[in-house]
């Protein structure tokens, strides 16, 4: 999010977006929550609940924190890709959903029209598109190292920010708001820099985390894991 016109950040105020545009995110949001409960009931249980509302504290808190950029602007941390490393991609949808309806709704950032919007922008890109690109990566530069990590991590980080903040000037221009031409000079200009900070944070999170407590990391060993051990406890 930027200190610029309103319409540069991607926290989406009410007023925007087409009536056609807020449906149809808001019924992709919507649908996004949906599978991702059902997939965290079946796939994790309980056993996410505490780590899901300590990221989403964290994510939420470090949002608040903004850094400045070049020309009196500033930017702060998404968290989308940082929630699906340690939670996995459902899980984190849902978490990067909470933290945006409580901004949302107890302190004004993003409006309530454009909820569906801001949670298809920032969580399901940010989310799941950052986590399989970090995936990829990560197995392309070598899965259980801590360079395949690192790696993964401020690339995907970095393409998240870019990456959606490209897709919230398409929104725009649907809505007739912002010409496509300017909205996404304007966006990738100051969001290819902010990329750089969600990198570097997202990256000294996991880096602390891969060094101290490693097993939080989301991986998909990690789970098959976590499973078995359910199942044995369970019989």
């Amino acid at each position: 999010m930027l200190a610029l016109p309103i319409y540069l950040a991607m926290h989406i105020p009410d007023g925007y977006l087409s009536l056609p545009v807020s449906l149809a995110t808001g019924c992709v949001a919507i649908a996004l929550i949906a599978l991702s409960l059902n997939r965290v009931q079946a796939e994790y249980k309980e056993r996410a609940v505490p780590l899901m509302g300590v990221s989403a504290a964290f994510i939420f808190a470090a949002q608040m924190v903004n850094f400045p950029i070049i020309g009196g602007t500033s930017g702060h941390l998404m968290g989308g890709t940082l929630a699906g490393i340690l939670l996995g991609p459902w899980a984190g949808s849902l978490v990067m959903a909470v933290v945006f309806i409580v901004q949302s709704v107890m302190f004004q950032d993003g409006g309530l029209t454009a909820l569906g919007a801001n949670i298809t922008i920032m969580g399901l890109i940010g989310t799941f598109g950052g986590y399989y690109l970090y995936r990829f990566l990560r197995n392309l530069f070598g899965k259980n190292t801590w360079f395949g990590m690192s790696i993964g991590t401020a690339i995907a980080s970095w393409s998240s920010v870019v990456v959606a903040s490209a897709v919230c000037a398409l929104l725009l221009d649907l809505s007739d708001t912002v010409p496509l031409s300017v909205g996404l000079t304007a966006m990738l200009s100051w969001h290819l820099m902010i990329g750089i900070g969600e990198a570097l944070i997202t990256l000294s999170v996991t880096n602390f985390i891969w060094k101290t407590r490693p097993e939080l990391i989301y991986s998909t060993v990690s789970q098959d894991l976590a499973n078995i051990s359910v199942n044995q406890d369970d019989e």
